[in-house]
Order: C-alpha cells, then structure tokens, then sequence
C-alpha cells in the first residue's frame, strides 16, 4: 500500500442554482490576475485572428444596419402622417407607393442585419469550439507530461474541473462576451450619433436617465450580491452533505443517525432558501426599477417631442424613432454587468487552464533513444530521496537485483517500500544516487521506454467502462482472443469469466461494480500476464482475494515469475516465503536481507513480524 495518502476527490464546481449560466447576474469567479490572463487568452487566440477580425466586423455591420431601421421607419410614419393630414384638409393623399418603397427598404435592411448576425455567430461559434477542442486536446497531453508528484499534491477533483468545467465555461463566455462587447459598444456610439442628429435637446434626456439608470443598478447587484455569495457557498455546503450521505448510508443507519442527519440537513436548507429568496428577490427588482425609470424616459421623450413637432423642429415619424433608440441605447448599458461578469468568469477559467497548461512537466526523452528490451538487471546504488527535500524517507538504499530473480519487498507502513517501486518506474528521480537496469542508469532512459520493460499490479485495481476481453487485452493490444483467454486461465480468472451472464464479452460499467473486487483483481493480474514483461511489480497484488485463490494465484505467479525479475510488495509474509531474497525495509532503510529461513534463523525484525502475523492468524 502506498505511503503517502491519495487527496480527496472535490466534485467540480458547478454553476450556481436557478440556473444562472454566463448570462446570469450571479457573481462569478474572479481572476487573480485579470489583465494578465486576458493578455494570455488574446495570445493563444492569435492562431484565430482573421476570423475574429471577421466577426467584429459582421457583428459592428449587423449592427449597424439594425440601427437604421427606426429612422427609416420614422420616416414611414411621417409620410403616412402627411399624406393622412393632406387628405383631410383636401390637397393631396397618401403615397402608398413611397410608403411601400420605404418599407422594402427596411426590409432589406433588417435582412442584410440578419444576415450579417448569422454569419458573425456561425464563425464565432466556430472560434470558440475549435479553441475549446484545441484546449481538451492540450490539457490531455499535458496530463500526460505531468509529473506523479503533481498529481499526489493536487486534488483530482480540481484538475477535472479545469478540463471540464473550465474550458466549456471559456468557450461560452467568451463567445458570448466578445460578441455582446462589440454589439453593445457599436450600438451606443451608432444610437447617439442618430439620436444627436434628430434632436440633440431630447438626447439630454437619456443621457441624464444614465447614471440613474447606473446608480439603481449598482445599489440593487451591491443588495444583492451577498446573498447570491451565501446561496453559492450553502449549495456547495448542502450538496457536499447529501454526497457524504448517500456515500455512507450504511454506516448512519447502522448507528441510527438519520435523525441528526436530517436535522443538519434542514438548518443547511434553511439558510439556503433564505438567501436564496432574497438574492431572487432583489435581482428581481431591477427589471421593474429599470423599466419605471425607462417609462418616465419615453414620457418625457413623448411630450418633449411633441412640443418640438408643434413648433416645427422635427417630423412626428423622428419621435417614434428616438422612442426606440432611448430603449436601443439602454439595452447595451444594462448589459454592461452581465458582460463584465462574463470577461471575470471568462478570465477566471482561462486563468486556471493557462495555469494547468504552464506546470513543470518531467523531461520525456533521454539522451539516450535506444529502444531495447531489459535483460533484467536491477541495482539501487545509494538510493536517497524524498517526495519533500527536506523530508528524507529513502536515506540509503543499496541492493543488486540479478536478472530472474524474485525479490520481496516487506516492512512496516510507512517504510518506504511503493516508494522505491516508484522510483524504479520512474514516477519519480532519485535526489541522489542512482537507479541502474542493466548496467544503464534509468535517467538515460526516456520514460515510456523504460516502462515498456515493467509491469504493474497494484493494490487498487483499474479497470475501465468496457468488455472483459477489452480489459484484460489492454496489456497487449494486438493479441489475440486466445492469449487473452490464456492469460485469464494463467491468472485463474477463467473460470470466473465463463460464469458471467455474456462470458469475456460482459460489459463492465465505470467502476466495475458488477463484479466483486476479487475478481477486479484477477483482471489486473490476468492483464500484467498478457504484457509478459521481462520485469514485474507486484504491489499487493493479491490482497482483494481469499486465501484459497490467492494459494491459486501465487502458484500461477510462480510459473510467470519464471525467468523475470519479479519485485513483490507484501503485508502478508506468507505469500513471499518463495523469495529469493526478502528485503525488510524500515525508515526507509534496508534493515535485513535474505531468504525466508535465514531471516527466520537471525531472530530479528522480520521474525518478529512474521510471528506477530502468526499469531494474529491463531488467535
């Protein structure tokens, strides 16, 4: 078993409740480093520059032609108006052809803006996946450049939450914020210009609706942000406790807790709907805050205007038009919040990718290329190392290894036995000394080389959503059905096999659990005897079995051993009596070495563990 503990497992971090995505007025994650990141993102999104140039160009043009629209329907109006008022006081009509041709002009119009909003966003979504694709593919050969350590100090949780969470959220932000950013920006500036050049007396009005607008808006997200931080933080809270529940059912109803379980879980709940309907609540003002500031807007645009249409300054058709340019040129302000939190959210996942993207990674190739197989030679020379430098666990280990002989590795937790397995298979170099296989020091190696001489069982069996055939073949994936099935039989898994509903074609599900962890570990063994590599790793290969098929495992493991080295991590001391050699490890120290009876003979250690073990048996 491995000395050092495996971090928790955090669930991703999900999106806030009530389904409040980028486009929400949640508050989200902010940058450490904003302007950095950004800098970072714009850089990597070099590679897409024209097409991003296109799309501030397709985005400004829609939107553009878009704030046309009221002026020429302004001018709709006016002309119905006119030709409605000459035909009253009897000198003309109205010219419905003129009409028509205005309103095939905004047609047209709205078209082409519709057109150019289409192609804007089918090349945006475009950016986005491909950068989106480019980042999945990045991370997942990043992860494995990673070195082991990374993964030993860093929550598995966490770094899920980087390739999924992160870059879906960096491609729907980004799409959405860059667009809106362009539109809105282009939208202010086009509906000023045309709002001055009707009337720049009722352009005050708008302008002064503003920083009212602003102001109301500030106050409420201020009111409201608190509790959307407290919802946040007891979803977590809550969701955190019903995974721990249904995680460990067993053991509360056991020492009957379901009462005090659920009375945690209802003060949990209680906070949350409290600041779960306030911060709903409050976001909910702004909508009608908004629209009553808008409405006295448009009433004093209304009576302004006709005061100006009275005395003859502006057509009438130029007060329906400034009516929907004051509601045109609102709309981008009140985006603002909703783009800024989508540029903090945008830079806090890109942050957390680029941060990923920038870890140490462990050199891959050595100086030495040559690709050829180990004859099985293995010696530690002065072995010294520490998963901390200042924290030392190997501190002198020393032993030659011939080819094809079986060496068990025993001591006490914590002595650094997975440690030096480790170090062989290079998921970690040595601070000093060395690590020779044939006489060639592991760091010439390049890695995957090197481990392509080595196979691995460990205590913790990994198998994958797929056949049983698929599985086992995973060792050697050109074999054939027929040594997969020898394979099996060798690791006595056959048998077992031929007794499942669809035999070695049964689908395994994610974690296996359709079979029991016995079996999960026959696989793996089954596994390790296709690759038949010329070195062999057994980390308590078979401590998921019972006695009797472990009696049968060992015996199958004797004849595979057979003329390859074979390194055996054991607890049980029953299992490695056939050792060539048993090193007894402590501290991280080589303490005692030889065969079964001679460290049985010495009185030492090892005696004393193997007798503890004895007699914890008969007792």
């Amino acid at each position: 078993m491995s000395e050092r503990n495996s971090n928790t497992v955090r669930p991703p971090r999900r999106m806030g409740p009530g389904g409040h995505g980028p486009m929400g007025m949640m508050p989200g994650e902010k940058a450490k480093d904003f302007k950095g990141s950004i800098g970072k993102l714009v850089n990597y999104m070099g590679k897409y520059k024209f097409a991003t140039i296109a799309v501030v160009i397709f985005a400004a043009a829609g939107t553009v032609f878009g704030i046309l629209g009221p002026d020429i329907l302004g001018q709709a109006i006016t002309e119905l108006y006119n030709g409605y008022r000459d035909k009253l006081q009897g000198t003309g009509g109205i010219d419905f052809t003129k009409i028509g041709n205005i309103i095939l002009q905004l047609l047209m119009l709205y078209g082409i803006s519709a057109a150019f909003s289409f192609i804007q966003g089918w090349i945006m979504s475009g950016i986005s996946q491909q950068l989106s694709f480019r980042l999945r593919r990045e991370l997942s050969e990043k992860i494995n450049r990673m070195p082991m350590k990374y993964f030993e100090s860093n929550a598995v949780g966490d770094i899920l939450s980087r390739i999924t969470n992160d870059v879906d959220t960096l491609g729907q932000t980004l799409n959405q914020s860059i667009v809106t950013l362009i539109t809105s920006i282009t939208t202010v500036i086009g509906v000023l210009i045309m709002m001055l050049r009707i009337s720049p007396l009722m352009t005050l009005i708008p302008l002064v609706m503003l920083p009212v607008t602003g102001g109301l808006i500030g106050v409420v997200v201020k009111k409201s942000q608190k509790y959307f931080t407290d919802q946040q933080h007891y979803l977590g809270k809550i969701n955190g406790q019903i995974e721990e529940v249904y995680g460990g059912h067993n053991i509360i109803k056991v020492f009957n807790r379901e009462q005090d379980t659920m009375d945690e879980f209802e003060q949990t709940n209680e906070i949350l709907y409290q600041s779960g309907w306030k911060s709903q609540f409050i976001s909910g003002m702004m909508m009608p805050i908004m629209g009553f500031v808008g409405n006295l807007g448009y009433v004093a645009v209304a009576v302004v205007g006709s005061i100006l249409t009275v005395r003859g300054t502006i057509e009438i058709g130029a007060i329906q038009a400034f009516i929907q340019y004051v509601r045109n040129f609102t709309q981008p302000i009140q985006q603002a919040a909703q783009v800024s939190n989508m540029l903090q959210m945008t830079a806090a996942a890109a942050e957390r990718v680029f941060e990923f993207l920038e870890e140490a990674e462990e050199d891959q190739v050595a100086a030495d290329e040559a690709v050829r197989e180990a004859q099985g030679e293995v010696v530690f020379d002065h072995v010294r190392f520490g998963y901390d430098p200042d924290s030392i666990i190997i501190n002198d280990f020393s032993c030659t290894v011939e080819p094809g002989q079986m060496i068990a590795i025993v001591g006490p937790t914590g002595a650094g036995k997975t440690t030096m397995v480790k170090l062989l298979m290079r998921f970690f170099d040595v601070n000093s000394g060395a690590i020779r296989v044939d006489g060639q020091d592991i760091r010439e190696f390049n890695r995957g080389q090197l481990r392509e001489n080595l196979g691995m069982v460990l205590q913790d069996t990994w198998l994958f959503k797929g056949t049983i055939m698929e599985n086992i073949r995973y060792g050697k994936l050109d074999a054939s059905d027929d040594e997969v099935i020898e394979a099996a039989k060798a690791a006595h898994a056959h048998r077992f096999i031929q007794t499942l509903p669809e035999g070695y074609q049964m689908e395994l599900n994610e974690d296996a659990s359709n079979i029991s962890q016995g079996q999960k570990q026959l696989l793996t063994i089954a596994r390790a005897i296709l690759a038949d590599n010329p070195i062999l790793i057994l980390d308590e290969a078979t401590s998921s079995v019972d006695t009797r098929t472990e009696a049968r495992i060992q015996k199958a493991m004797s004849n595979l051993m057979q003329g390859r080295t074979s390194f055996v991590i054991a607890h049980r001391l029953s299992t490695i009596r056939e050792a060539d050699r048993i090193l007894v490890m402590r501290d991280g120290d080589i303490v005692e070495q030889g065969n079964h009876e001679e460290l049985l003979k010495q009185g030492g250690f090892y005696a004393e563990l193997y007798n503890s073990q004895f007699e914890e048996v008969s007792a």
